[in-house]
């Protein structure tokens, strides 16, 4: 069922016992079991020693300093239902019956008390992309959480301390690539911004139910290496043409997936000479079979309707799992506002790229027409070698749609990325020499299918390989030795981009191949914490670890 969304009436004072006992719903005989002690919120365990547990007195702490607003109930049931992508209905798992889920809105400073119901055949878990929120919230299995089994529920409860545009998904195997995401909407009680209308746009590549496809299935042909595909056939020279990089390929080149079946289930989705400028070479991974906007094929898109001479706040989220985005609205400029929910400063752009995960809010006035948004799978072809791409319609008035494969000039106009945004003033992080300096190499590649960070797949359980402290500034290095982009993302923090004066606030960024990436960010949210390739592909093949707060 869709998610439903429930004011209380007034603030009210918890105390940490009511808040705690809130926040654990046990199902049936059980299944979530409770630990003795009043501060237990469902996680797995006891931090390593010398670390901040989860669910410590210092993550208790700093959730106090975030205060407690009004509380919004909202429940949310998770399980397997039939998709219909526009002429295309697809079984798969999803919060509800359509894609992307029901958005959830709040207001900065609320509390938010989420209970999250399994129906699903598998254990799964919530991540609240972007939100600096208590540790224990995060969603994290085997690190801050315990998985919720089938047949459970699970009550996530924390403060939500900063507006913008977020979106939540599981952090639990591939289940991302499904329909398991939807946006989180969280307000400015004083919002600076002045527009008529908002327009919420997901951003997805899709595969799970297409002709026996799964992302399992897809991550299994995929860990299987590019040296065989599965059906015996030598692709040595296959994986030798995709990972080359000294080449300067169109920015969109035709890509195709492998022709041969995969016994893993239905075709191959091995993707070969993806190649794009902007992404510094081999695009992705995964052949696609569809990209979605708002839910919707490029044949059968969704509409929004406004007004001529409306101001149109655009909010566009990358749920993607392995394909970035390059996003324009025909007949159009843009004027960036925020990225990863953190206010810039307003700069126009005809197009945007977007890593997964990555956000960014735009303002428009609209003409009078119909218009198209289209968002390029950044350099990936469909199965005839031609641009693969999603749509969705901005209508205003009387006039034709355009097809499906239109491509607005706007798409090969001016492009804006993050290193060319500045932070606003209000949320500019303070010039600051590094207390600390962590470096991580992104390491890996198709042949073995072997990512990591410094060689090291991360395994469940492990201890965190990389200590901060509270209080500290630190400065993240991400030297990517692959022949393959990456966006990392951060949990529990936001950073500035490094080396860019009053460069701008994300906790998602673009690692392009053999470059490097530095970014700061203040310790200020005490706990352990995930660092990972937001390739939901590349992350299970072990590119993630953790970031933890010395005791």
């Amino acid at each position: 069922m869709p998610a439903a969304v429930t004011h209380s009436t007034a603030t009210r004072t918890h105390t940490r016992r009511t808040l705690l006992g809130a926040s654990v719903a046990v199902a049936g005989a059980g299944i979530l079991s409770a630990c003795s002690g009043p501060e237990h919120t469902g996680h797995s365990g006891s931090a390593p020693a010398g670390y901040v547990d989860p669910a410590g007195p210092e993550v208790a702490a700093a959730e106090r300093k975030r205060g407690s607003g009004p509380v919004r109930r909202v429940r949310l049931t998770a399980a397997a239902t039939s998709l219909d992508l526009g002429g295309r209905t697809v079984r798969s798992w999803a919060y509800g019956d359509g894609l992307p889920g029901e958005a959830v809105r709040v207001t900065a400073g609320d509390t938010v008390a989420l209970t999250l119901a399994n129906h699903l055949p598998e254990a799964t878990s919530l991540h609240w992309h972007g939100i600096a929120l208590r540790n224990d919230m995060d969603g994290v299995p085997g690190l801050t959480q315990r998985a919720i089994k089938p047949g459970a529920d699970f009550t996530y409860r924390f403060t939500v301390p900063h507006p913008g545009t977020y979106w939540f998904h599981p952090h639990s195997g591939t289940q991302q690539d499904r329909g398991l995401y939807a946006p989180l909407i969280v307000e400015d009680p004083k919002e600076p911004l002045s527009y008529d209308k908002e327009w919420v746009v997901v951003l997805d590549d899709w595969v799970d139910g297409v002709d026996g496809s799964t992302p399992d299935t897809v991550l299994k042909e995929l860990s299987g290496g590019m040296g065989m595909d599965h059906s015996g056939h030598d692709m040595s020279g296959m994986s030798n043409m995709s990972m080359v990089m000294g080449k300067s390929p169109s920015p969109s080149a035709p890509s195709s997936p492998s022709p041969s079946s995969s016994s893993m289930g239905g075709p191959s989705r091995m993707l070969m000479g993806s190649q794009s400028e902007l992404l510094g070479g081999d695009a992705g991974d995964v052949a696609y079979p569809y990209y979605l906007v708002n839910g919707r094929t490029a044949e059968a898109p969704s509409a929004f309707r406004a007004r001529p001479g409306d101001r149109v706040r655009i909010r566009i989220i990358n749920a993607g799992g392995d394909t970035a985005f390059r996003v324009a609205l025909g007949g159009h400029e843009m004027t960036v506002t925020h990225t990863d929910g953190f206010p810039v400063r307003h700069a126009t752009t005809d197009a945007l790229l977007l890593g997964m995960g990555e956000r960014y809010d735009v303002l428009v006035t609209v003409k009078d027409g119909v218009f198209p948004l289209t968002a390029l799978a950044e350099g990936k072809g469909d199965s005839k070698g031609a641009e693969a791409s999603a749509l969705a319609l901005l209508r205003t008035g009387r006039g034709m749609a355009p097809t499906a494969s239109v491509r607005p000039r706007e798409l090969d106009g001016r492009l804006l990325t993050a290193e060319g945004l500045r932070a606003d003033e209000s949320v500019a992080l303070a010039a600051k020499e590094p207390d600390r300096t962590v470096k991580l190499q992104l390491t890996g590649g198709m042949e073995k299918y072997d990512w990591a960070f410094d060689k090291k797949p991360y395994r469940v359980g492990a201890d965190p390989r990389y200590p901060v402290r509270a209080g500290e500034r630190v400065r993240l290095v991400f030297a990517n030795s692959t022949s393959m982009w990456h966006p990392v993302h951060l949990h529990g923090h936001t950073f500035g981009l490094a080396g860019v004066a009053g460069g701008p606030r994300k906790d998602t960024a673009i690692v392009l191949p053999n470059g490097t990436l530095t970014v700061d960010f203040d310790a200020d949210n005490p706990g352990l914490w995930m660092i990972h390739c937001h390739n939901v592909y590349h992350s299970e093949a072990g590119m993630m670890t953790v970031l933890g707060y010395r005791s």
